[in-house]
Order: structure tokens, then C-alpha cells, then sequence
């Protein structure tokens, strides 16, 4: 005679309590990536040349650049210094959400 597991009324019960602890997590994700979408974040470049912001959900709002970096004989530098904030602003955004969302997919990945 083998013997079969019992799922009865308390595997259920284990399964459904499962389930809400999932929905639960799930909507702490959601409230904690809304958070991150409504923050600003802002890269900077050396010496604050170029200063770029933007949403939590990676949208640039604002690219302010100091008229010192306007140099019509050196282009390639302005360039520099812009992809240098813009990097450094969507760095920001990489690190919130890490920090944030992190502590629940650390393990899964």
C-alpha cells in the first residue's frame, strides 16, 4: 500500500497564504517603482559644465550647460561633457532602483 500526500484543507490553506504573500510583495514593488518614477535625478559633469535631470522613469527633463562649455572650436568636448551627465544621471536612476527593488530579486537573478 503506498501512501499519497495529503493536500487537504491545510495545503490549501498554505497555498492560498502563498498567494496573498505574493500579492502582497507585488504591490510593495509597484508602490516602491512609483516612488522611483516620481524622484529627479541628476548627472552632472566635471566641474558642473553640464547638469542633465532626469524622472525616475528615465525621461530627461532638463539639460542645463554653462555657457563656459561653449567652445565653437572644440564641439567634441561639449559632446563629452553632455554624455558624461547624461551617464551619470541614468547611473542615478540604476542605483535608486537597485537599492529599492533590489531587496526583492535579490537571489532570483
Amino acid at each position: 500500500m503506498s501512501r499519497r500526500p495529503n493536500f487537504g484543507a491545510m495545503g490549501g490553506m498554505n497555498m492560498q497564504q502563498m498567494m496573498k504573500q505574493a500579492q502582497k510583495l507585488q504591490k510593495q514593488m509597484q508602490e516602491e517603482q512609483e516612488n522611483i518614477t516620481k524622484q529627479e535625478f541628476v548627472g552632472k559633469s566635471a566641474d558642473d559644465l553640464v547638469v542633465a535631470t532626469f524622472t525616475g522613469d528615465r525621461k530627461l527633463k532638463e539639460i542645463t550647460i554653462d555657457p563656459e562649455a561653449i567652445d565653437p572650436e572644440d564641439s567634441d568636448m561639449l559632446q563629452d561633457l553632455i554624455i558624461d551627465a547624461v551617464n551619470k544621471g541614468m547611473s542615478e536612476i540604476d542605483s535608486a532602483t537597485q537599492q529599492s527593488l533590489g531587496k526583492y530579486t535579490k537571489g532570483l537573478i
